[in-house]
């Protein structure tokens, strides 16, 4: 695992355990078995919903996009802000936000 994803463990101790797997040429970042955060050319994006992407896009927070044949596909990941890397509250906040939503997209696909 690159020095970049090991990091992460620490950005988010808050939260306990975390996993991260690769993933799609990627990876995701998991906390008890929930995807709340997924990385892409050391990047990180933080699970987002409709109020959330309204705000980290005021932010200047891109979301997630890949090609997939001819088209561009935006999944509801937005990138994380740098702030993350040195403010371990910022970094807490988000990531219970995140996972918070994760969740509850998870109860709403059963």
């Amino acid at each position: 695992m690159s020095d970049f994803l090991d990091a992460l463990h620490d950005v988010f101790r808050g939260l306990g355990r975390v996993e991260i797997r690769p993933m799609f040429g990627g990876h995701g970042v998991f906390h008890d078995g929930v995807m709340f955060a997924l990385v892409a050319d050391d990047e990180v994006y933080l699970k987002s919903n409709a109020e959330t992407a309204r705000r980290h896009e005021a932010e200047g927070l891109q979301p997630f996009r890949y090609a997939k044949g001819a088209r561009l596909v935006t999944m509801s990941y937005h990138r994380a802000p740098e702030s993350i890397f040195d403010d371990p509250e910022d970094a807490l906040v988000r990531a219970q936000e995140a996972l918070a939503i994760a969740r509850r997209a998870r109860r709403q696909q059963r």
